[in-house]
């Protein structure tokens, strides 16, 4: 009878620990938004709802990129240091006009994330310790570039930055647009069968012929593009380029969206839906203390114990 009675309650301790994993980053947006609701003034607004989209769009667009990193049982530190790069690119090259200009931004970040790959899947280099490396490089050349705050005075960054389709800022609904796409590459194309197939077991996957090598270098150049169009963005949205701030901690709102939406860190799975998810709820949690006149520093507390909680409800599960 007693250990009937001990094998429900690990039944329920696990059930419950799955439903948290699960929908605990749905949960949290949820209660975070009734609080707001109640307790902060002027939150239910129409102008307020569009400030708080536009500012997760970037986060989420980078965090798009680490779910796929994470989900080979990697990581790239190197995401706000390369937003860093492609505004200081943009902000040399905007004479050549924005299309010019964002191009080469791009391409700095596809090179950073070559780089990043190359180094993980040729040389044997631990991602933590590779995408560390390209962090440091990445904003050291970034303000050799660009070594102070910049205007950028351009029409159309402006445009993209401040436009809007039927009230919907053009940065949100890219950032929709890359959401849907990566979902779209995760769930129904060979490539995302293979992220998820080397996450799950690298040795397997090599046995299995998978082309390990060529998939991890397109992860890290997919995530290296993503954030650097998540910098050209924010670039656009503050009409300055400040390679000095610009991404600063990105790599830890990213990790953080990620990790809460249910990809473990152990790889094998991506869920593209709570990374999602998980950067409003980053949002809303900066946007709440703030609002309520706690200092900067308690969102980077807050971060980490919401991490804390999602890795360990996460390790639980997988004892189990």
């Amino acid at each position: 009878m007693a250990e009937l009675t001990l094998a429900r309650g690990a039944l329920d301790r696990d059930r419950l620990l799955r439903l948290l994993q699960d929908y605990g980053v749905y949960a949290g947006v949820l209660v975070l938004l009734l609080f707001n609701f109640a307790f902060t003034p002027h939150f239910v607004s129409a102008a307020n709802f569009r400030t708080q989209a536009v500012q997760v769009a970037p986060v989420l667009i980078v965090a798009l990129g680490m779910a796929l990193a994470i989900g080979t049982e990697g990581v790239d530190l190197s995401v706000g240091s390369v937003m860093a790069l492609s505004t200081s690119l943009l902000s040399l090259y905007l004479g050549y006009g924005p299309w010019i200009a964002t191009l080469t931004a791009v391409i700095g970040g596809i090179v950073v994330g070559v780089a990043n790959g190359a180094l993980i899947a040729f040389v044997g280099v631990q991602p933590i310790v590779a995408t560390l490396a390209l962090m440091v490089a990445g904003r050291g050349l970034a303000l050799v570039l660009l070594p102070q705050l910049k205007d950028v005075r351009d029409p159309g960054l402006a445009s993209l930055g401040s436009g809007d389709v039927l009230g919907v800022p053009y940065l949100v609904l890219i950032a929709a647009a890359l959401a849907l796409l990566v979902a779209f590459v995760v769930r129904r194309t060979t490539f995302g069968r293979q992220v998820l197939a080397i996450g799950d077991s690298r040795p397997a996957a090599r046995l299995a012929g998978l082309p390990v090598r060529r998939v991890l270098v397109v992860v890290y150049v997919c995530s290296g593009a993503l954030a650097a169009i998540a910098g050209v963005l924010a670039t656009a949205r503050l009409t300055a380029s400040d390679p000095t701030s610009l991404g600063t901690l990105m790599e830890l709102s990213a990790i953080t969206a990620v990790v809460v939406g249910g990809t473990p860190l152990s790889g094998g799975r991506v869920r593209i839906g709570g990374t999602v998810a998980g950067a409003v709820l980053i949002q809303l949690l900066t946007t709440t203390l703030i609002k309520h006149d706690l200092p900067p520093s308690w969102t980077q507390i807050a971060q980490a114990v919401v991490i804390v909680l999602a890795v360990y409800a996460a390790r639980e599960r997988g004892r189990r």
